[in-house]
């Protein structure tokens, strides 16, 4: 992605964490590879085991840090900060020594750390906000201040406490520190940190700065990042939230038809999402001709004006509308035959204590019969690998996002499963509603794939009629 300095983890907090920074550092990476560390010794020996390049080495500076959690002096931090700064240089380690709550403290104390460190050879420093009490007023002048006062590089660390980590990391490097530190999806304690791709974003596009970074990467790693950490992306978050280039209002859709940066202030394109249109209540006829444009389907003012008065009735129903729910009213408007390519003829899933998660499909795919069978970490993730292992090939469908929720209550419940999936650049939604969660994870996934083969015959079907012409 472009990113110069990766903090990997802690090397303290296990034997594990040390065996996983050492295999990212094996990796060579274009990029300096750090590890976390508290000011002292066994920390530092931690790092130095790991085989880190550097190490962000943190010492509070607050009255409330020192007084209350160290119980100890501002002499006794400043000592340690010392020692530590020459211990870890003595190990061959790139030391950024960062000052922990050093919004919170006393500039004067917080000057005298730094500059020792300095002296002791720290080769960046870095002032955190720890709980987020910045405003982006005050940050530019704080860092402006840090950063006049040293020649080595000042590193902005923001928390969101109050929802301003993002502006105070870019107001904090408009008063002159030279580095940022952020996380994917703005993951981190509490509210969390700084988010990577709203910072570059608002960079790029705000301030005209010139960064290496990859954000075509952006989407693909937050999914990632959201997956592998069980934290799911909040959909309306900036920039690689669902709902981010997601455009349902009549008026919206009919301006993004027109002309995209009338309600887009960056292409989707640049940070790696494809643009999507839904439909429910707010939606313009626009909107839907152009969804059934993507589907293949041409459509007469009359069967339009038909399919759009149906969305309308169902989202004044509360009902949200999926691409496929969207798809299956414009066949019946326009009385096309109800095809599906797809039909799931038996599922069979195994799972319990001490087994491996396994389902086996027989999925009739246009007359021919495919058999598959796969292991997952769960009932659900094993069904979805079979079908994928049985049809994947033949369509180059892949799951795109998945999300489960229950909508009635008991041991009954009944439970549904929302999924989006893509072929090349295109992606649907689709849902179902069953007691069982993998015949509901199945026939959602089914019926999308379903559309999306459709979408495809139906641009076959009019090429062909078009050469005919």
């Amino acid at each position: 992605m472009g990113v110069h300095i990766i903090e990997a983890g802690s090397a303290i907090a296990s034997e594990g964490e040390v065996e996983a920074i050492r295999l990212i550092v094996k990796e060579k990476l274009n990029a300096e590879i750090c590890s976390f560390a508290r000011a002292l010794r066994r920390d530092v020996d931690a790092v130095v085991q790991s085989e880190a390049q550097s190490v962000h080495l943190v010492v509070p500076t607050s009255h409330m840090h020192i007084k209350f959690k160290l119980k100890s002096s501002k002499e006794e931090v400043l000592t340690m900060a010392v020692d530590m700064v020459q211990y870890a240089k003595d190990h061959g380690l790139i030391v950024e020594l960062s000052a922990e709550d050093a919004t919170r403290s006393d500039m004067g104390f917080l000057k005298r750390v730094f500059e020792a460190g300095v002296s002791a050879g720290a080769d960046r420093l870095c002032a955190c906000d720890t709980v987020g009490v910045l405003t982006p007023e005050r940050a530019k002048q704080f860092y402006s201040e840090l950063s006049s006062a040293f020649k080595v590089p000042v590193s902005v660390h923001c928390h969101d406490d109050f929802g301003m980590a993002v502006a105070n990391s870019i107001s904090g490097l408009l008063g002159g520190a030279r580095e940022v530190h952020a996380t994917i999806n703005g993951l981190g304690e509490r509210a969390g940190n700084a988010s990577l791709e709203e910072i570059v974003m608002a960079l790029l596009s705000l301030h005209k700065v010139t960064l290496p970074i990859k954000t075509q990467l952006f989407y693909s790693t937050s999914r990632l990042v959201s997956k592998l950490t069980g934290f799911p992306v909040q959909p309306n978050k900036a920039i690689v939230g669902e709902n981010a280039f997601t455009h349902e209002a009549g008026i919206h859709t009919h301006g993004i038809l027109a002309f995209p940066s009338t309600y887009e202030p960056i292409s989707p394109e640049q940070v790696g999402v494809t643009r999507r249109f839904t439909t429910g209540k707010l939606s313009g006829v626009h909107g839907i001709q152009s969804f059934l444009k993507t589907m293949g389907l041409e459509s007469t003012k009359e069967h339009l004006q038909e399919v759009f008065n149906r969305v309308k009735a169902l989202g004044d129903k509360g009902k949200t509308v999926s691409d496929v729910d969207l798809y299956t009213i414009a066949e019946a408007v326009m009385g096309l035959p109800h095809v599906r390519p797809l039909m799931l003829e038996e599922v069979t899933v195994m799972t319990g204590n001490k087994i491996t998660p396994t389902a086996a499909v027989r999925i009739n795919l246009e007359g021919n019969v495919l058999t598959e069978a796969a292991v997952g970490i769960g009932p659900v993730d094993a069904a979805i690998n079979a079908i994928n292992k049985a049809v994947g090939k033949a369509t180059d469908i892949t799951l795109d996002e998945y999300r489960v929720k229950a909508i009635t209550g008991g041991t009954d419940a009944l439970v549904e499963v929302s999924v989006r999936i893509k072929k090349d650049d295109k992606r649907v939604s689709s849902m179902s509603a069953h007691g069982d969660i993998v015949m509901a994870s199945v026939e959602a996934m089914l019926n999308g794939m379903n559309v999306l083969m459709a979408r495809t015959n139906n641009h076959n079907n009019n090429d062909e009629n078009n050469s005919k012409k």
